[in-house]
């Protein structure tokens, strides 16, 4: 059975909730068109069966469910279940072999690696897109042009000093700013502090948080005075009520948008989305092995209807390459290496 996802789409219906089904970005408006892509199902297909589970980043789940939903047309035979705690929280129970498969916006930690080496625990990390992570501000606000890095640091730090806006500029209005930014176990929260902030500086904590992105976007809507960050594919899908504010990070503003994410120009907010996929698991569980190629193979065509940036032609070969190695035990586990930290984006 061959697979051709370029065929069958043109815009996906599905609805934004924490059980990680996503509605679809309208990309169309980008004029973005991803290459064609064949998935080819093994003649047993049919006879191959099992279940198993995922969990993790919010932002990558809504491609995992998207990933999920196609497959369950081509293995019927094959249950998985996805959820959304966060990318902290889901290396919490991969490291333990309770999942098969770790939904992460940011790379696995030392101490996560190390958790996994006590129980025995071998993985491999695969890039399946690029997102930027999105600062936005509700479409209200007409007073934020850009942000510069140095003052998104003194906005989120805990001794930044920031409550009004005309603490950032005088000549924004003396209003308090109505913080939204994801929780701790959330890989978006790591990522964009250790970009924005660094490590010795401590993130302020008297701002909403949530895992669930949807509740962040809802509360930037909910008041001309919020700002907030999450990633690319939730304001894409609500960019008639949010406004996404340009970044300087040393070289002018740049807005983020499928091309400034993909070149890197985005920075340093663009990052790799990755599944990590349990070792022993992979290599002995014929269900796990069809799943982890299906996603491969249809991550580009995916990745864009979602909302994200599609992996580049090489990079994808490469990540599929690594995974028929690891499949058949000749590509050792990342774990061995101690995990791995890619970069953040195809320029970056």
């Amino acid at each position: 059975m061959t697979l051709n996802l370029s065929s069958r789409f043109t815009r996906r219906n599905m609805v934004i909730g924490s059980a990680a089904v996503f509605a679809a970005a309208p990309l169309a408006r980008f004029g973005i068109v991803s290459a064609q892509t064949e998935y080819t199902a093994p003649d047993n297909i049919d006879e191959i069966s099992g279940s198993f589970e995922a969990d993790g980043s919010s932002t990558v789940g809504p491609l995992t469910e998207a990933v999920i939903e196609e497959f369950a047309a081509v293995a019927s035979g094959i249950t998985i279940t996805n959820g959304i705690s966060g990318s902290g929280g889901g290396f919490k129970r991969f490291v333990t072999g309770e999942t098969a498969i770790s939904n992460a916006s940011r790379p696995i930690a030392e101490d996560e690696v190390a958790l996994a080496a006590e129980n025995g625990i071998g993985f491999y990390q695969l890039d399946v897109a690029y997102d930027g992570i999105t600062v936005v501000v509700n479409a209200e606000n007409d007073w934020v042009d850009s942000l510069t890095v140095e003052q998104l640091q003194q906005l989120w730090s805990a001794d930044g000093g920031i409550v009004n806006w005309s603490d950032i500029n005088p000549d924004w209005p003396a209003e308090p700013i109505e913080l939204y930014g994801p929780g701790a176990d959330s890989g978006t929260f790591d990522y964009f502090n250790e970009a924005i902030l660094g490590d010795d500086v401590a993130v302020r904590t008297d701002y909403i948080p949530s895992e669930d992105d949807n509740v962040l976007v809802q509360g930037v809507i909910g008041s001309v005075n919020a700002l907030g960050y999450f990633g690319f594919a939730y304001f894409v899908e609500n960019q008639d009520s949010l406004r996404a504010v340009p970044i300087d990070g040393g070289n002018g503003p740049v807005e983020p948008s499928i091309e400034t994410i993909g070149d890197g120009s985005y920075a340093p907010l663009s990052r790799s989305l990755f599944i990590y996929v349990n070792a022993e698991m992979l290599q002995s569980d014929p269900a796990l092995q069809e799943f982890v190629r299906f996603y491969l193979a249809m991550s580009d065509d995916l990745a864009v209807d979602v909302g994200y940036i599609a992996l580049p032609e090489e990079a994808l070969a490469e990540e599929q390459t690594k995974l028929e190695g690891a499949i058949s035990g000749e590509v050792a586990p990342d774990s061995d290496a101690g995990g791995a930290t890619p970069e953040a984006s195809p320029a970056a």
